[in-house]
């Protein structure tokens, strides 16, 4: 028995109207033309491209920052538009977001359990005692300890800082976490740390995620369906293993082909090949 659709998205569009100048002509910018795709609860989708293909803002609609121009959103069987009477503080809770950069993303000023009781003490009436308490269960949930807490985000590494943006995104009890390059300002060690705790939480609280990534080999670790997109379009959608064994676009194929692959017989062949260069 399949698992209920957290997510779906039906022929979404966003488009950007841009203004004419003294020496240009007004324009529209397609940035997404009428994507189709839906997650299950506990799934992941990633959502795979070169910069500028659309899957930024794609991202930004899915975490109800930006609308669509037309098409359909759905969270929970619900449609979702931004543009008419606003979201309701239970819908915002449902989706929450972990942003690329560990370094950008936390207040410097705001201690870390301030941080993480911050979107509490916004969003619920919990008493302030609850709210640390609640805090202080997620930090050793992704990790980190006690001694943490009065600390600030400076004192942290990249891969510390980024599992504290991930205490802070499930506060809420979301229901969908939509990671945008969550790993690609992380070392290669590191990145796997992070990735290992993204699955232990997606399996423990039964998380959905959408993963936006440019990186195959993280995406081959941690999805079950892969979309790849180019020029706003998605041009290939299905199956980790399928799409990885047999991609059908010739995009994806180039894309797939030009990411070096991390097994020994590759590192040889490209060692020899730099020694006959050399």
């Amino acid at each position: 028995m399949s698992e209920p659709i957290v997510l779906e998205g039906r022929n979404i569009v966003r488009d950007y109207h841009i203004p004419g100048g003294m020496f240009s002509s007004a324009r529209t910018v397609h940035a997404v033309k009428g994507v189709n795709f839906s997650v299950e609860k506990g799934k992941t989708l990633a959502i795979v491209g070169e910069s500028g293909c659309g899957k930024s803002t794609l991202a930004r609609i899915i975490t109800l920052i930006d609308p669509a121009t037309s098409g359909d959103l759905l969270i929970d069987g619900h449609k979702i538009d931004i543009t008419k009477g606003g979201l309701t503080t239970e819908m915002r809770r449902k989706v929450q977001i972990v942003f690329q950069n560990p370094y950008g993303s936390l207040n410097p000023r705001q201690k870390i359990g301030d941080v993480l009781a911050e979107p509490l003490l916004i969003n619920t009436n919990m008493p302030a005692s609850e709210r640390n308490e609640r805090a202080m269960a997620m930090l050793k949930k992704v990790g980190l300890q006690e001694i943490h807490f009065n600390r600030y985000p400076h004192m942290f590494s990249g891969g510390q800082r980024q599992r504290i943006a991930i205490a802070r995104a499930l506060m809420l009890n979301p229901s969908l976490l939509v990671l945008d390059e969550p790993v690609s300002a992380l070392d290669l060690s590191v990145q796997a740390q992070v990735l290992n705790l993204l699955a232990d939480l997606q399996d423990e609280f039964q998380l959905t995620y959408v993963f936006i990534s440019h990186d195959l080999s993280v995406v081959r670790y941690i999805a079950d369906d892969v979309m790849v997109m180019y020029f706003g379009e998605a041009v290939e959608y299905g199956p980790r293993d399928e799409v990885f064994a047999n991609p059908q676009h010739a995009y994806t194929k180039s894309l797939f082909a030009a990411t070096p692959r991390a097994t020994v017989d590759s590192i040889k062949a490209r060692l020899a090949r730099k020694k006959v260069a050399a």
